[in-house]
This record gives structure tokens, sequence and C-alpha cells, in this order.
């Protein structure tokens, strides 16, 4: 009986693509993608107890990790390959030193780490500057590249249930569970035997992966790319996503990247309309993040899943 909600959301998403315009489609890719990433922040901060305001800049390094071996002669399909190892690997060499920081400080940490990003991406001529990386052909399968947004609908589509069902495995592994002991309590959890700093490390890496495989995909699917495409706010973006879907849920990251995308796509079309300032879309996207935190913090403190599940269970 569980698995039927999730086989009618898999088939309608699956018939959704064709039916949809050209500019709802670009949506429906970038909300994917979103959510992919959105499901490594739930792994992070929902299991292993870690707060990460950097993730963006891991979804940076998959994006140019792909466009840059695109354009130097590389076959995109390992071009997108390489993303989340590179990904993985830049996450493991960071995670060591950073994961050793708590609450407050782990998060400045891994915002720092997005902040050093940037700057070494928009000084870097390597990475085409402030200007950006052009000329990142399409993605090809088969040979046959894909040209058309149907197609990368379908493959961030297909990334988004790979990811899930990792997520899902994860969490009902040995390690799942030590994580779970751990962000509950890390001294007792260490007692038992769980190496938490090993866990900790892996998860921050898988993390990442996800988040630089979506970065491949969105590298093939625009082309082009530059720093301002990963702004910092894009990092508290993935946060509020996970926090509104309900932290520590397979489901969530989905929900939340659903609500977050849809309502700041109605935000952007609200803030560049006749007469809105040209600063209109940003103020109106941090005040969202900001009453939309208030308001599940207090209403839904486990998020919209967490709270649906609660409600149902209730009516039972």
């Amino acid at each position: 009986m569980r698995a039927w909600p999730i086989l009618a959301v898999a088939a309608v998403t699956l018939a959704l693509p064709p039916l949809l315009p050209e500019r709802q489609l670009s949506v429906f890719i970038l909300l994917m993608l979103a959510a992919t990433v959105t499901a490594g922040v739930s792994l992070l901060m929902g299991y292993a107890g870690q707060v990460s305001l950097g993730q963006g800049a891991f979804y940076a390094i998959g994006a140019y990790a792909a466009g840059l071996s695109a354009v130097h002669g590389v076959p995109t399909l390992l071009g997108l390959a390489a993303a989340p190892i590179v990904a993985a690997l830049v996450a493991a060499v960071l995670g060591a030193p950073l994961l050793r920081l708590r609450g407050h400080h782990l998060a400045f940490a891994t915002l720092a780490v997005q902040l050093i990003l940037l700057s070494l991406l928009g000084q870097g001529s390597w990475a085409g500057g402030a200007i950006g990386l052009q000329g990142i052909p399409p993605l090809s399968v088969a040979g046959t590249p894909l040209r058309d947004d149907l197609g990368y609908a379908y493959l961030a589509w297909a990334v988004l249930a790979v990811v899930l069902l990792i997520s899902r495995n994860v969490v009902d592994s040995r390690a799942g569970r030590g994580l779970r002991a751990a962000a509950g309590s890390e001294i007792a959890a260490a007692a038992g035997g769980v190496p938490v700093g090993g866990y900790r490390v892996v998860v921050f890496a898988l993390s990442a992966a996800f988040a630089g495989l979506a970065g491949g995909i969105y590298a093939f699917y625009l082309g082009y790319l530059a720093p301002g495409s990963f702004p910092l706010l894009l990092s508290i973006e993935f946060v509020v996503m996970a926090v509104v879907g309900g932290l520590g849920t397979i489901a969530g990251p989905v929900v939340g990247a659903t609500v977050i995308t849809l309502l700041v796509q109605a935000l952007n079309e609200l803030g560049t309309g006749r007469g809105m300032p040209s600063y209109a879309p940003v103020v109106l996207s941090y005040a969202v993040y900001a009453i939309l935190l208030v308001v599940v913090v207090r209403y839904l403190p486990r998020g919209i899943v967490p709270a649906v599940a609660l409600a149902r269970k209730g009516r039972s």
C-alpha cells in the first residue's frame, strides 16, 4: 500500500514533460536538479546532523568539471560521470578537517568554501573568468546529442529517481542507523562502536556527489557557465527546500524543491512585472525564504512531509 503513492507520483511526473510548454519544461528540469541536490542536503542535515551552507559550491564544481572536460574534447558522457566523482573527492578532502566543527562554525566554514570557489572561478582564466565558460556542447547519448528540453527533462527525472533510491538504501543501511544514532548523541554512538567521523565524511562526500551530478546536467543543459550562476543564495535555497519539505525524509527534498521552485518562479514573474524595480525579484526571494522558514519552524517544525504523515496517522 505504501508503494502506491510513490508509483502514482512517478507516473504523473513521467507523463507531465510532453504536456508542458517550453518555458514550463525548463522549470521542470531545474526543479528536478534542485531536488537532486536537496536530497543530499537532507541526508547530511537530517541524518548526519551536520549543517552545510555550501552545497551550491559542489553544484558548481560538478558543473565546471563536466563543462571544462567537454570543452577540452572529453566525451560528454565521461564528463558527466566525472562531475559527481570530482565533487565527492573535493568534499572528502575538505570534509576531513571541516566536519570536526559543529553547529554554526561548520555552517560558516562551508559558506566560506563557496565564497573561495566563486572567487577562484571569477579570477581564473582557465574557467572563463567573470565572462564565463562558453561553448559547452550538448550531452550526447549513444552518439545522439540531446538538443531538446524533453530529453533533459527525462534525464533529470531519471537521475533524481536514482538519487532517491540511493538515499533510501543508505538510510536503511547499518551506516544510516549509525548516523541517526550519532545525530542523537555522538558520544553514545561512538561508545557503541560507530565510526562517527568516517560515516560523516562519507555522507558529506555522497551529498556532494549528488550536487555534482546535478551540476553536470545543468552545464550541458545550458551550454554556458558563469560564477553568477551559483550565488550564495542558491545554497540557502537548497537548505530552505530541505527544511520546508522535511529533513530526514526521502520525499521531503522533492516536496520542498517543488514548493520553493514554483514559488520562486511566481515571484520572478511578479518582480519583473511592469512598474517593479530591478531589485524586486531578489528582495522578494529573500523575504519569502525568511517567511517560509519562520512559518515552517513555528507551525510545521519537522516539515511538510512529516506533518502530512502525522495528520494521516491521526485520522487513522
